[in-house]
Formats: C-alpha cells, sequence, structure tokens
C-alpha cells in the first residue's frame, strides 16, 4: 500500500524513504525505532521520517521546501488530519538528510483511535511517497507482563531458500550445518487473543550473532481476520548461497509494538541436529521448549478420548484417568477456599518392557496436565544416563540442569531410568548427583515441570529403593503389562494402515502365528509393539521385491502396489534365519598356524588335540557335513599363569579362521572388568558391545571365574551372572557367529564351569595347561635369550638349570611359569649389561654372552621367599 512517485524534478536531491516511528527515542546511526503498527494506548505522537541523498553533498549549501501530510482512511474515504511544512537549509556536509515530523496528543491514547492511517512527502507540489500506519485498540493496554493481542504458542526452526518452503517440506532443527545452510527461518504459532476484530500484525525478527551484532532483521505486517484462532507467521535471514553461516552461536529475537516476546539461541556448526530448541520468554527466569501441539484447539476431554483409542492398556488409562480426575478435584477444592498443605504431584514411573506405550503415554499426559493448567506447554523432552552424567567432577549437575529447563513446562522423560542407580555402596558414581538434584528439583524447584521415569520392572525397583526419597517424590506408579497376542493382533491392524499396506487374509492369518510364536518366546527384551511395526516393514520389503521383479511394472494395479499377499509373509520368522558364506580353507594360514603351534614349547597334549581337531574339521568339510553343527568350538583353557593359554588361543584363532569357520578371524581379549558395568542395566549392554566387537572372531575372556565367585558382595556377584547369562543367549542366537575362549586357573574355572548348568553345555571343549617340566622351562629360557641374541656360557647354562629346578620343585598353584622364566632372563641380561657397562670399552668381549657371573645371583635359597612353603611327604622328582 505504500507509494513511491517517479515524478517531479530531483535536481538537487534523490529520495531514499518515508519511515514512521512513535518514539523520541534516538538510536545508533541517526535511527529511530520504526514501525507500522502501534497500540492505541501507548501512543502520543506519530511522526514521519523523510530522508534523501544530497546530490550537492560537498558542493554548496541549498534551501528545500518539503509537506508531510497525514490522512485517516475510514470505510474507502480518506481524511486530511494535519499538513506539516518543513523549510530546511541543507547542508553540503550532510550526504542523507532526515526530515521528521509529527502529529497528536502528548497524552497517551486521547488522539489516536482504532483505525488505517497513512502518511505523505511532498517536495515542490511533487508527491515522493506514502507510508500506511495502524492504530489497535485491543481494550487494555499492552504490557511486558499482559499481552491482549495474542499467546506465543509454537516456535521452531528451520533451514530453507529465499523463497521458503512448504510446511510439509520442513525439517526443524536446533542447530544448523554451516556448509548447508541458506537461510535459517523461524515459525512462529500464536494464539489469536484478539479475535473479536480484524486487525494487523506487525511481527519483528531479528538475528543477532555470539558478539550480539545485527546480523539481520525481518519484518513481517500480517492482516488478521476477525475469528481467526491462531496466527502462522515465518521470518528468515541468510543468503542463497550455502555456507554463508560462519560457525558460531546465535540467537533469534522476536518483538511485536516493542515489546520482546522471545529469544531463540541456535548454533551453526559442523552438522544439523533435529530438534526444538529452548527458548527464552521475558517473564520467566527458565528456558522453554515451545512445541507445538498435534491440536491446539483440542479440549480436555478430547485428550482423554484419545488415550482412551491406544489399543490395550485398560488398566493404564483407567488409572489416568482416575488421577486427572482426583487433580480437578483437588483443583476444584482450592477454588472453593480449602487448604491443601502439599502440592499436586504429578511425577510419577512407568514400569515395562520395550514397545509397551510408555513413552506414548507420556505424551499424553503432558497434553492432559497442560489442559488442566498444571504445565505450560505440555511437551516432552526424552533424556537418559548419557543426556545427563558427566565424565567428570563438576560436569553432571550443568547437564541436568540444562535437560530439567529444557523440559520447563512439559515432561522430562527419563528413559532406563535404573542405570542412574549403582550398587547402594557406590558413592562414587555421578548418577546419583543426577538423582539427588531431580529430587531437589520435585521438593523445591521452580515447578511447572512432569518428571517421568521409565525402564524394565526390576531395575525400575531397585531404582525407587536406592534413595530413600525416591519413593514420596514419585507417588504415581504405573505397570505397563506386554500386550496379549490379541492386542498385538490390532496393532498390526494399526501399523499396517501407518505403513499404507493392506494384509490380505493369508497374510493376516501368517502375521498373527508370528506374533503368537513371538509371544510364548518372548523373554524381557522382547519389542512387543515395536516387534510387529519391525514385522509389518519387513512384510512391506518383501511386497515391494516382488512388484518390482514383474516385467511390466506399468500394467501394476494400484490396488496390488498396497496389497501384502502370504507369499510375502510366509517366509517371515520370528528370528530370521542368517545365513553364513561358505569360506573356502586358506592352506598357507593354516599350514603358518600349524607351524607356529609346532614351535611352542612343551604342551604336547594341547597340539595332538588341536591337530586333532583340525583333522575332523577338514574332513567334515570335504564330505559336505556342518562342522558348526557337530562342534561347539566354545573352548575352556584351564592352567597355571603363564602356561601359555592366551599365546594358544591367539594360535587358534588363526586355525579357525584359515578353516573358513571364523569369517573375520579376530580375537577380542577381555576381562571382568571390561563386561561388568557399575550400574544396574548396563552390564547386558557392556557385555553385548564386547560381543558384537567379537562377531566374526573369538570372546577371549581372561580370568572368567572372576564372573561368577562371590565377588565383593552379592550385587556385584549379580552383575557377573548378568554377563553370563547375556554370553549363553547371544552362543545361543548367534551359534558359528562367534566363538567364547575362557580362561583360568584350575580350581576356579571347576568352580566357574559349575556355577551354570547352561556353561558346561556349552562349552564342550577344555584344554589342560600343565605346568611346564623343568626341561621346558630350560628351553624356553634358552629361546627368550636367543630371540633377544644372547648366549648362555656352559657353566651358567649348569647354574640356570638348577636354579630353574628348584624354583620347580617349590612351586605352587600361583607358580608362573613361563612368565618365571621371562623374569629371570630379563634379570640376567641386565646382570651382564651393568657388568659389560662398567668395564672399559677394549675389554667389552663377547656381547652376546651370559656368564656364571650374571646368573649367580640366582640361588637355590628359600629364604627369597615372601613366605616359606612347608611341605609333608616325598617331592617327585622332574619328568
Amino acid at each position: 500500500m505504500d507509494q513511491i512517485s517517479e515524478g517531479g524534478p530531483r535536481k538537487n536531491f534523490k529520495f531514499k524513504e518515508l519511515k514512521v516511528y512513535a518514539s523520541t527515542e534516538w538510536l545508533a546511526d541517526n535511527k529511530k525505532k520504526y514501525r507500522q503498527v502501534f497500540d492505541r494506548y501507548e501512543v502520543s505522537y506519530v511522526y514521519a521520517e523523510m530522508s534523501f541523498y544530497n546530490k550537492l553533498f560537498d558542493e554548496i549549501d541549498w534551501d528545500i521546501s518539503v509537506r508531510l501530510k497525514c490522512f485517516s482512511v475510514q470505510r474507502g474515504k480518506r481524511k486530511e488530519l494535519c499538513e506539516l511544512a518543513i523549510n530546511k537549509k541543507v547542508s553540503k556536509y550532510d550526504q542523507i538528510v532526515y526530515l521528521r515530523e509529527g502529529w497528536g496528543n502528548k497524552n497517551e491514547g486521547t488522539f489516536w483511535k482504532k483505525g488505517t492511517y497513512y502518511w505523505e512527502a511532498w517536495v515542490d507540489d511533487f508527491k515522493q511517497a506514502s507510508k500506511y500506519f495502524y492504530i489497535e485498540d485491543a481494550s487494555e493496554p499492552i504490557s511486558a507482563e499482559n499481552n491482549p493481542y495474542l499467546e506465543l504458542k509454537s516456535l521452531r526452526l528451520y533451514e530453507g531458500p529465499f523463497d521458503d518452503i512448504s510446511e510439509e517440506a520442513r525439517n526443524y532443527y536446533k542447530a544448523f550445518g554451516s556448509e548447508d545452510t541458506r537461510y535459517v527461518y523461524g515459525e512462529f504459532v500464536f494464539k489469536n487473543l484478539n479475535e473479536d476484530q480484524k486487525w494487523q500484525c506487525e511481527l519483528f525478527a531479528k538475528f543477532y550473532n555470539g558478539a550480539r551484532e545485527l546480523k539481520g532483521q525481518v519484518v513481517r505486517l500480517q492482516s488478521i481476520k476477525k475469528d481467526e484462532e491462531f496466527i502462522t507467521i515465518t521470518a528468515g535471514w541468510g543468503s542463497n548461497v550455502k555456507g554463508s553461516w560462519r560457525h558460531g552461536h546465535y540467537t533469534l529475537e522476536l518483538v511485536f509494538m516493542d515489546h520482546l516476546l522471545a529469544i531463540i539461541p541456535f548454533e551453526v556448526g559442523e552438522e544439523f541436529e533435529e530438534g526444538i530448541p529452548a527458548v527464552k520468554l521475558p517473564h520467566k527466569k527458565q528456558l522453554m521448549v515451545m512445541a507445538p501441539d498435534e491440536d491446539l484447539s483440542e479440549t480436555f476431554e478430547e485428550v482423554l478420548g484419545k488415550l482412551d483409542e491406544l489399543i490395550g492398556l485398560d488398566e493404564i488409562k483407567n488409572r489416568v484417568r482416575d488421577h486427572a480426575k482426583y487433580i480437578q478435584f483437588l483443583q476444584l477444592r482450592r477454588e472453593r477456599g480449602f487448604p491443601e498443605e502439599e502440592d499436586i504431584n504429578i511425577h510419577s514411573v512407568f514400569i515395562g518392557n520395550p514397545g509397551t506405550g510408555k513413552t506414548t503415554v507420556a505424551g499424553m499426559m503432558g497434553k492432559i496436565y497442560k489442559k488442566m493448567g498444571l504445565l505450560s506447554s505440555g511437551h516432552v523432552h526424552e533424556v537418559d544416563r548419557v543426556d545427563l552424567v558427566g565424565e567428570y567432577i563438576g560436569q553432571t549437575a550443568p547437564k541436568v540442569k540444562e535437560a530439567i529447563e529444557k523440559a520447563r513446562g512439559g515432561v522430562l522423560f527419563l528413559d532406563e531410568a535404573y542405570s542412574l542407580a549403582r550398587t547402594n555402596d557406590d558413592t562414587k558414581d555421578f548418577g546419583r548427583e543426577v538423582i539427588e538434584i531431580l529430587m531437589k528439583e520435585m521438593s523445591n524447584g521452580e515447578g511447572d515441570l512432569a518428571i517421568i521415569a521409565a525402564g524394565y520392572p526390576k531395575e525400575m525397583y531397585h531404582f525407587l529403593n536406592s534413595n530413600p526419597g525416591l519413593k514420596s517424590r514419585f507417588n504415581l506408579i504405573y505397570e505397563f503389562p506386554d500386550f496379549m497376542p490379541q492386542e498385538l493382533a490390532e496393532i498390526s491392524k494399526y501399523a499396517a494402515t501407518r505403513k499404507g499396506i493392506r494384509l490380505t487374509r493369508g497374510a493376516k492369518n501368517r502375521i498373527e502365528e508370528l506374533i503368537t510364536e513371538a509371544f510364548r518366546k518372548r523373554d524381557r527384551t522382547f519389542g512387543n509393539a515395536r516387534f510387529v511395526f519391525d514385522l509389518l516393514e519387513r512384510a512391506k520389503i518383501n511386497l515391494g521385491l516382488r512388484i518390482m521383479r514383474k516385467r511390466d511394472i506399468a500394467a501394476v494395479p494400484v490396488e496390488a502396489l498396497q496389497s501384502v499377499t502370504l507369499e510375502d509373509v510366509e517366509n517371515l520368522s520370528v528370528y530370521p534365519s542368517k545365513y553364513r558364506p561358505k569360506i573356502p580353507v586358506d592352506m598357507k594360514l593354516l599350514q603358518s598356524s600349524m607351524a607356529e603351534l609346532d614351535q611352542l614349547i612343551g604342551i604336547e597334549p594341547i597340539k595332538k588335540e588341536i591337530k586333532e581337531l583340525v583333522e575332523l574339521v577338514t574332513y567334515y568339510t570335504s564330505v559336505g557335513k556342518s562342522v558348526l553343527n557337530s562342534f561347539n568350538l566354545h573352548t575352556v583353557f584351564i592352567g597355571n599363569p603363564g602356561t601359555g593359554k592366551t599365546t594358544v588361543a591367539r594360535i587358534l584363532t588363526k586355525i579357525y579362521k584359515a578353516l573358513g569357520i571364523l569369517e573375520r578371524g579376530h580375537m577380542v581379549e577381555t576381562d571382568r572388568q571390561g563386561l561388568v558395568a557399575g550400574f544396574v542395566g548396563q552390564t547386558a549392554i557392556k557385555t553385548a558391545e564386547r560381543i558384537n566387537e567379537a562377531m566374526g572372531g573369538v570372546l577371549f575372556i581372561d580370568e572368567a571365574y572372576s564372573l561368577t565367585a562371590g565377588h565383593h558382595n552379592s550385587s556385584s556377584a549379580d552383575y557377573g551372572n548378568e554377563v553370563v547369562q547375556t554370553i549363553l543367549k547371544r552362543m545361543e542366537d548367534h551359534r558359528g557367529e562367534f566363538f567364547v575362549f575362557a580362561a583360568g586357573y584350575p580350581e576356579n574355572m571347576e568352580a566357574f564351569l559349575k556355577a551354570n548348568p547352561g556353561l558346561r553345555s556349552r562349552f564342550d571343549k577344555i584344554l589342560r595347561f600343565e605346568d611346564y617340566s623343568v626341561k621346558d622351562l630350560f628351553e624356553i629360557a634358552i629361546k627368550m635369550l636367543q630371540d633377544k641374541g644372547y648366549l648362555l656360557a656352559k657353566n651358567a647354562e649348569e647354574h640356570l638349570t638348577g636354579y630353574l629346578s628348584f624354583l620347580h620343585s617349590y612351586r605352587d598353584r600361583y607358580f608362573g611359569n613361563a612368565r618365571t622364566v621371562r623374569t629371570v632372563v630379563d634379570q640376567a641380561i641386565k646382570n651382564q649389561n651393568l657388568r659389560l657397562a662398567a668395564l672399559p670399552v677394549a675389554d667389552r668381549a663377547d656381547h652376546q654372552l651370559i656368564t656364571l657371573k650374571d646368573v649367580s645371583e640366582f640361588q637355590a635359597n628359600t629364604d627369597q621367599f615372601v613366605f616359606n612353603k612347608n611341605r609333608i611327604g616325598f617331592r617327585s622328582s622332574d619328568r
């Protein structure tokens, strides 16, 4: 509606702009607070500002006469309110000239009435431009605490081109990737509080960088219709050229009628991060996530109706509805003057297996609480242990407080909450700090928050018992049972609709058979609704593959593109079968591995067993028999320290790889510490991670007996048993995909195998490593010396043999075998090096010779033992 004239003489100037403002406050660069929409109650004078370029800049001074006229527009007719003449001498030093004048009354709200107005600027009887402005009246003045025009309901950010994108194509982010970002847009949804009349809404979107420099400003002027319930406005800043946004922190500030509505911080970095940013509202101390409701006009009863539409969960529905009604009762009592000592408690615990609807119900609880006035936004902010616990001292509290502020106004959904509660005597875990901060927030925090803690049944009861204050804060406990087969069948119909497919009768019957089979085989990890959705997704994939195999795809009817038949689902299984690749025998690797085994000193029985196994596997492969159906190949290595268990395990892994039994043929070495986590529920995850690393190879567990021993306390032993149970299940579920080698000392490993009935049946091969003989120990010593380039003098050989015989005769179950020999060899080499270093250079001969003097410190004297070992009976001679 604004106009700029192209006519008239312009010898001395070039018209620039005509703007409107109401505040006399001066801003930087000789600017004012330019606007087009004003509230009646806050405006006294409305000013016009005409600016032009001085063509005679730096030449001469000159005079100009300007007339500013103001008009009101009522029902299509205009009425002149004033004509203001301005005569000004233009200085030759002014490159841009500003002429300002206003009209009104010094008393706010007295002169200007609701309506449409405009200013005109005239020079020498030629109109230069016109500028419209609007006076609005919402029956009460606008202020920082009270906005009678609109209420911010939703605020999201997205990326797009200069000409914006449709709502359906928008992806919402809280962080942007600098290389691919063009324009950063804000999408703002308001509830129209002035809906009984038509009015003009003017919104300023100001983008600032981290240094608070104005990057850009967008002004949106939008006409709001009468009875228009919600207002959606978008505004963006940037460039169509990708990469114009630098790494850093930015803010988008939203201003309406000179009042700040919201500050939206966002980050530009390496990658995009989907989500909704937390928003700072002027009247709120904490940040809030302004997430949109699915339906802003929903009533309380309609939200409860959607809860009732969920399949199954009858007990949960009844309890939620009763809880909501009781809250309404308490609110009614307060309205009638009844004092209530305690605040209304809306914190709760959701207990159940995966896929039982916990997250879905949590979202509905947020909506219910919002409709009841207990929460301001009702959104759900989901977190787990990783989002809350810091790695170092001092990092946890800020992370928890940030999560709380992001959830403020809605629901903080704490998934796998039990992972915050380690063993009751563990005071060093940062998860305990999280619990204490959450309890403080629930007791005397700022409010406007519901905390819902969710997880598996057993672990969640441990979580509640881990701190005496948790049960009193979480006094609402909802137990989500596994869905029944008939309920899962109903969910499959819903899933089919969601995925845009239709099941034929045969396909429907087969899907229900699979659901019943999965229900019967279920354990605590059963996915419930997630399992059903995955099943339907696999059916849809098979449908697509069947259609794409047709020769004339263009002739396929539309109905066929959505019809899942029995053919698409008959080969589906609860646990899809996995096909193993046929890997040929690598003779070169097999020969080198067997040669490496032969070179090992001693352990002749072990070598014999492995050679027999290789011959059997080779035979079975040659006649087409399945090796994995005949042998488990999970192996127990029993022996004292230093008897070669780890070395043989590595060689055996290479042999299995050479035979084509293992796909990758690597060995992942771990122990109790690498498998057991310090908090409930995470041990199985940690163990599964190690097993996943070992897939296609071998998982070697050193000191495996420590998993079943009463390690420090019963809770710790339970963690070890959790490891064993996890490994046994994966050994069965992934038969032949990886092997487990468990190693340890003889007495301890016997106890390990007896600790769980499933262990001995899974480990059908046991390799027993006997202590080395004196002859073996001496050969090992000679080989170790030769590998380092040393030789033993004859008298040194005799002395060392005697010393090793002495150690062997006094050995017990802690005797180090080859490890002890390595210690002796390393000390002898050190003695030789020190002896030669003390000699003159000319006298340093035989650098490779270990003499008697170098080994003389090794004496057959029991005083060197920390504890003297008394013996009863006869000492056996060396074999």
